[in-house]
């Protein structure tokens, strides 16, 4: 005798609906459009590039290949030029230059520190180095990405070609951060 699946019911048990999780509620002093959001992501990037200043001849210091060395050394002076395109940003819309400490960077710093502390001199500590710098490229990549389109819809022109300027030049280090590992660097590390 054949069952008629089609019209045949089941007593399948519902799961019961999760509860939404609570809304965070905003600070006081929270943005509430997009030009408060885009002044305080500037803050929050112009602290980054600060701490990479100090941050990066640590790892040039700790760097034994002398193509990484070269790049960083390279990017150090390119560093130095983002904050003053920041603070021309800020001048732009008629503010002082301000920093905010951000988390997500001192994070990635803190790793890179971690890192080096963890490896021993030589190639393996040199790809630890290009991971964590990669890592911190990237956050920064997405970073100039979104504040250039927040630049590009609040039309602040000026701002908008300084942030593509610094979007460019993350980029190219990572290129080259990946270029330096591809090569040697992390057949020498196994």
């Amino acid at each position: 005798m054949k069952v008629n699946t089609a019209t045949k019911k089941t007593s399948a048990k519902v799961a019961p609906a999760k509860k939404a999780a609570p809304k965070t509620p905003a600070k006081k002093d929270a943005a509430k459009g997009l030009k408060d959001l885009f002044e305080d992501s500037l803050k929050d990037i112009y602290w980054a590039e600060k701490a990479l200043v100090k941050a990066l001849p640590k790892m040039q210091k700790n760097a034994t290949s002398e193509k990484l060395k070269t790049a960083i050394e390279k990017h150090i002076t390119e560093t130095e030029g983002h904050v003053d395109r920041l603070e021309k940003c800020f001048k732009a819309l008629g503010k002082k230059a301000q920093a905010k400490k951000c988390d997500a960077m001192q994070g990635l710093l803190d790793e890179g520190k971690s890192i080096m502390e963890e490896t021993q001199p030589g190639a393996v500590r040199d790809a630890g180095i290009i991971a964590a710098a990669q890592k911190v490229e990237h956050y920064e990549i997405a970073t100039y990405g979104t504040l250039a389109a927040y630049a590009k819809v609040l039309k602040e022109d000026e701002c908008l070609k300084n942030l593509l300027k610094t979007l460019q030049e993350e980029k190219n280090c990572d290129s080259t951060l990946t270029k330096i590992a591809d090569t040697t660097l992390n057949a020498k590390a196994k």
